[in-house]
Formats: structure tokens, C-alpha cells, sequence
């Protein structure tokens, strides 16, 4: 009982977003993996893509928006996005 009253506590004095993430479904239809570089909550973070796969990612933070930096340029996704790699440029997929 006293683990949820402290996550109520924190829930109210934070927000709901202090357990939020990114959550990724993607699909990359190059053969090497790409590692970007994130922006989200004011810091810089990284997220793998496993070559020639479908697969998910979690970026962790307190946000539901990540800034992905790509050769074609920063991309923002939102949480529970379905993008396709190739190239090494992101777009989204329905």
C-alpha cells in the first residue's frame, strides 16, 4: 500500500509524463545497422536500428517526442510511431 501511495505521490507532483518513453516500431530495409542520435528532454541520447529487420526501440526519458538527427535530416517522432528506414532516412508508415 505504501509503494502506491508514493506512486500517486510522485504522479501528482511530477506529472504523468516522469514514466514516459518513446516506443518505436520500425523496419529497416538496409543491411547495416544505423545508430542516430537522439534529442529529447534537453539532453542527447542514442537508438540502434538492427539492419534488415522489423523490430521495435524504447527511448527512454520523460518525453513523448524524440528528435531523431538522420543524413536526410532531424525527424520527430512521436510515441508509438511506425517508421521505415532506408537509406538511412526515416519515414513514417501507417
Amino acid at each position: 500500500m505504501k509503494k502506491f501511495i508514493l506512486s500517486a505521490a510522485l504522479v501528482a507532483t511530477f506529472g504523468a509524463n516522469a514514466f514516459a518513453a518513446v516506443y518505436i516500431k520500425y523496419y529497416n530495409k538496409d543491411s547495416q545497422k544505423h545508430v542516430f542520435t537522439v534529442k529529447m528532454d534537453g539532453s542527447t541520447k542514442s537508438v540502434e536500428f538492427n539492419g534488415s529487420t522489423t523490430s521495435a526501440a524504447t527511448i527512454q526519458g520523460s518525453g513523448t517526442k524524440a528528435i531523431v538527427q538522420t543524413k536526410c535530416g532531424d525527424v520527430e517522432i512521436p510515441d508509438n510511431s511506425k517508421i521505415e528506414i532506408k537509406d538511412g532516412c526515416i519515414k513514417f508508415v501507417n
